[in-house]
C-alpha cells in the first residue's frame, strides 16, 4: 500500500484553491487546503474538502450507458456508444444538415480546457449553422457583451485591483459565499478584509444583507435597479462638474453622448425606485471621484436582471467617470502579456462584432454573444417546427432542466429529440432523458490549467496540475470522447477533415495540451520556446512549481492600448444599443397583482445543482428555505416556518419561509439549484428535494435580455400567500 500526497488545485469555482490530494494506492481518499499555496495559504471552503465525494461517489456514472426501449439504462461498451452515436449523427447530419445539431454547456466546463476545446471543436466544427448554449446566458455573457460594445473585445474585462484599492462597491456580489466570480482571489475574505484594515471602506449594494454586507456597510436597493442607481451616480458626477473631462476624454469617445442619456436620472428621481436616499448617491458618487484609488464591480445580481448589459456597462462607466479605470487599485485588466495580443484580439473582436450584428436566433432574433445563444429558448429551439430546429442535442456538465427558465417546458422538449447525448458524472434531471450516457472523469483525473481564469486573477499567478489519480472506472475526458467520436464520424466538414489529416498525422499527440503549453510559454513568465531561460512552460510548472507561482505582485496597468482593440484605442461610450436600453428602462412596468420582488442566493455548502449528493455537505439535511421581511410576512399573517406558496406570472412552488430583518422589504430570497424530483440517480440529492426556483421564471422570448439574451432570474414580479 502506497501513500502519497499530492499538490494540485481546486476547480468548483474561481478562486482555483491550492489543495493537497491524498492517494492511497491509486484511490483518492481525502482533501486538504495547501499551506504551500501562495494564495489560497492553507485556505478551502467545505465544497473543495467534501469533492473527494464525489469523486468515489457510488451514484456516480463510470460506464457508458444507453436508453432502452422501457426507459430504464443499461451498460455499454464505448466503442458500441460511439460507434452508434456517430451513425445517428452522421444520418441526421445527411437529412437536417449541420443546423439540426444542438449543444449545451454548464459552468464546469470552464473550469476544464479540455471540455472547452472538446464542446467547441465538435458544434462548431459539424457546420455554421448549428446551435451553441452555454450557462453563460444564466450568469456572464452580458458581462462579455459590456465589453464587447466599450473596448471592441468581449475578453477585455475589467476586475477590481483588490490588493491596492481603498474604496471597494460590490454590487450585487456575495463573495464570502461565492469566493468571487469574474475575479480569481484566492482568500477573498481576507483581501476585503485588508482594505479596512489599510483605512479603506468596504460598500455592499445588494436587496439582501448578505455574508458579505453584514462584514462591511450595506446599502439595501430594490432588486433589478440597480441601472437606475448606476445612472444617477453618473448624473451626479456630471452635474456637480466631478468628472476630469481631460483624463476621460484621452481614455475614450463620446462623453458628452454618455452625460445626456444619464441627465434624466437625477438620485430624487430615481430614489422612489431604488429605495436609496438622493443624499446617500450624492455622497458615494463623490467619494467614487474623491477617492484616488476606488473601484465598482458587479456581479451575478447585476447581470440576470431586465438590463443586464446595461447594467455592465455603467458599472464600467461609472469606474471612468471616477478615473479609476486602468488605474492602480481601481479597476484594471489583468493582461496575458503575450506579443501581439493586441492584434489577435481586434481579429477575433471585430469576427464577433461582425457576428452580433448580422447573426440573429431562429427564435426571438437575438444577436449572438461569443458565438452563443440564449439558453431560455433551448425548448423552443427543439420544439419549434421549421429550418434549423434541434434534432440532436449533446449536454456536458449542465443541468438546464434545473437551471434555465421554465425547465418543465424543456424537459417536455427533451422528448421531441431525435438524438440526445450527455456527458457528466451523474444521471440528472437532464440527461435522465438522454439516449446514451457517457461517463467523463472529474478535475482530479485529469491534467489541467484553467486556461478561462488567467485574465482574472487578482494577484497573476500560474499553476498547472497533473491527473492525481486514474479515471475511475471507464471515465475518460471530453477532449477523448470527442476526438474517438469524430474518428467514427463520415460527416467532413472543413474542421473535421482537417481534424482527420492531424489524427493520422499526430496521432495520441492531438491534444489541445500543446496549445495551453504555448499560451503559457508566451505569456508573462513564460519560456518564449527557449528565448527566456528558465521559464514557465505546462509541464516546468508541474515540475518546478506544482503549488504554483506567482508572476507579478500587482496587475499592470496602464493597459488601455493593448486591450482596446477600436481604432484609436479609446474606450467607445456611444451605442446606439445602449441608447435603446436607457429608452427601454425608462419605460418598465411591472405586472399588478405581484407587489413583491423575487431575487436568488448563493449557499456555502451548494454549488448550482451539482453538489447535492456529498454526504458531509448535506450533513444535518440542509432544507431548502425562501427568506422573507418579517413585515412583508406580517402583513400576509405568515409566521417563521411556515410553508408558503410563490406566485409569479410565469408558475408557483411551495415551500418552507425564514423570517429576517436582513432583506429589504418587499424582496422574497429563494436558493436556486434544488428540485431533484427522483427522475435523477443520485440517491441523497433525491431525498433532499426541494423546489426548482427557474419554474417561476418565464422562457418567453419577450423576456430574455435583448441584448445578450440572458435569462431574466432577478427582480421576479412575485406574491406570496401560506400554502
Amino acid at each position: 500500500m502506497t501513500v502519497e500526497h499530492r499538490p494540485t488545485f481546486c476547480r468548483i469555482c474561481e478562486p482555483l484553491c491550492g489543495m493537497v490530494a491524498t492517494v492511497d494506492d491509486g484511490r483518492l481518499v481525502a482533501l486538504r487546503p495547501d499551506r504551500e499555496h501562495p494564495l489560497s495559504s492553507g485556505f478551502a471552503c467545505p465544497k473543495g474538502i467534501a469533492f473527494a465525494e464525489v469523486v468515489n461517489d457510488p451514484d456516480r456514472i463510470t460506464h457508458p450507458m444507453r436508453r432502452r426501449a422501457d426507459g430504464c439504462f443499461e451498460p455499454i461498451s464505448w466503442d458500441q456508444a460511439l460507434t452508434e452515436i456517430a451513425a445517428r449523427v452522421d444520418d441526421i447530419h445527411r437529412r437536417h444538415g449541420s443546423a439540426a445539431f444542438g449543444w449545451y454547456m454548464g459552468n464546469p466546463a470552464a473550469f476544464s480546457y479540455a471540455h472547452l476545446f472538446a464542446a467547441l471543436t465538435f458544434i462548431k466544427g459539424i457546420g455554421r449553422h448549428s446551435h451553441y448554449f452555454t450557462s453563460s446566458s444564466q450568469d456572464t455573457s452580458n458581462r462579455l457583451l459590456a465589453s464587447q460594445l466599450l473596448y471592441g473585445s468581449p475578453l477585455s474585462v475589467p476586475i477590481p485591483d483588490l490588493t491596492r484599492t481603498d474604496l471597494l462597491v460590490l454590487m450585487g456580489a456575495n463573495p464570502f459565499v461565492s469566493h468571487g466570480s469574474f475575479l480569481t482571489a484566492p482568500r477573498i475574505r481576507d483581501r476585503l478584509t485588508d482594505i479596512v484594515k489599510r483605512g479603506g471602506r468596504v460598500v455592499v449594494v445588494d436587496p439582501r444583507r448578505t455574508e458579505t454586507a453584514a462584514a462591511f456597510e450595506w446599502l439595501g436597493i430594490t432588486a433589478d435597479t440597480d441601472a437606475y442607481f448606476l445612472l444617477s451616480l453618473l448624473q451626479v458626477m456630471f452635474a456637480e462638474n466631478l468628472v476630469d473631462r481631460h483624463l476621460v476624454e484621452a481614455q475614450s469617445t463620446g462623453l458628452d453622448w454618455l452625460r445626456e442619456q444619464a441627465e434624466d436620472f437625477a438620485p430624487e428621481v430615481t430614489a422612489g425606485i431604488t429605495g436609496i436616499a438622493p443624499q446617500t448617491v450624492r455622497t458615494l458618487a463623490r467619494e467614487l471621484v474623491r477617492t484616488p484609488r476606488s473601484a465598482v464591480y458587479g456581479r451575478l445580481g447585476t447581470c440576470v436582471g431586465r438590463h443586464g448589459t446595461l447594467t455592465a456597462y455603467l458599472i464600467d462607466a461609472v469606474n471612468l467617470l471616477a478615473g479609476s479605470l486602468d488605474r492602480p487599485g481601481g479597476s484594471v485588466f489583468s493582461t496575458l502579456g503575450i506579443p501581439g495580443q493586441r492584434f489577435s484580439a481586434m481579429v477575433m473582436g471585430a469576427s464577433l462584432r461582425r457576428s452580433f450584428r448580422r447573426k440573429r436566433t431562429r427564435i426571438g432574433g437575438f444577436p449572438s454573444v461569443i458565438g452563443a445563444e440564449p439558453a431560455a429558448l433551448l425548448a423552443k429551439e427543439i420544439t419549434t417546427p421549421g429550418p434549423r430546429r434541434i434534432r440532436a442535442l449533446f449536454v456536458s456538465a449542465g443541468n438546464p432542466v434545473l437551471s434555465v427558465p421554465n425547465g418543465a417546458e424543456l424537459r417536455a422538449a427533451l422528448g421531441e429529440l431525435e438524438l440526445m447525448v450527455g456527458l457528466d458524472l451523474y444521471l440528472t434531471e437532464t440527461t435522465a432523458h438522454c439516449d446514451y450516457v457517457l461517463p467523463v472523469t472529474t478535475m482530479y483525473e485529469r491534467d489541467d490549467f484553467a486556461v478561462t481564469f488567467q485574465t482574472f486573477q487578482a494577484t497573476p499567478f500560474r499553476q498547472a496540475t497533473d491527473a492525481v489519480i486514474a479515471p475511475v472506472g471507464q471515465a475518460r475526458t471530453e477532449w477523448d470522447i470527442v476526438d474517438a467520436l469524430l474518428a467514427r464520424i463520415w460527416v467532413r466538414t472543413p474542421v473535421f477533415a482537417g481534424l482527420a489529416v492531424l489524427r493520422k498525422v499526430l496521432g495520441d499527440r492531438l491534444h489541445p495540451r500543446a496549445v495551453v503549453d504555448a499560451m503559457i510559454r508566451m505569456a508573462d513568465g513564460g519560456d518564449r520556446f527557449g528565448l527566456r531561460r528558465g521559464g514557465l512552460t505546462f509541464r516546468r510548472l508541474i515540475e518546478r512549481y506544482p503549488h504554483g507561482v506567482v508572476v507579478a505582485p500587482h496587475i499592470r496597468t496602464g493597459v488601455l492600448d493593448e486591450i482596446v482593440v477600436y481604432r484609436g484605442g479609446k474606450v467607445r461610450l456611444r451605442h446606439d444599443e445602449i441608447a435603446g436600453e436607457i429608452a427601454r428602462l425608462r419605460a418598465r412596468s411591472t405586472p399588478p397583482g405581484f407587489p413583491l420582488r423575487l431575487i436568488g442566493m448563493r449557499e456555502p455548502r451548494s454549488e448550482n445543482s451539482w453538489l447535492h449528493n456529498s454526504p458531509l455537505l448535506m450533513r444535518g439535511n440542509p432544507v431548502q428555505r425562501a427568506l422573507m421581511h418579517t413585515d412583508d410576512a406580517a402583513a400576509r399573517g405568515i409566521a417563521d416556518g411556515d410553508v408558503i406558496q410563490v406566485r409569479s406570472p410565469y408558475g408557483q412552488i411551495v415551500l418552507p419561509v425564514r423570517l429576517t430583518d436582513d432583506i429589504v422589504t418587499g424582496t422574497v430570497a429563494i436558493p436556486h439549484g434544488w428540485g431533484h424530483d427522483g427522475t435523477g440517480g443520485w440517491r441523497l440529492a433525491n431525498q433532499a428535494g426541494g423546489v426548482n426556483v427557474n419554474l417561476l421564471m418565464s422562457s418567453d422570448p419577450a423576456d430574455v435580455e435583448p441584448l445578450a439574451g440572458m435569462s431574466w432570474l432577478t427582480g421576479i414580479p412575485v406574491e406570496v400567500s401560506r400554502a
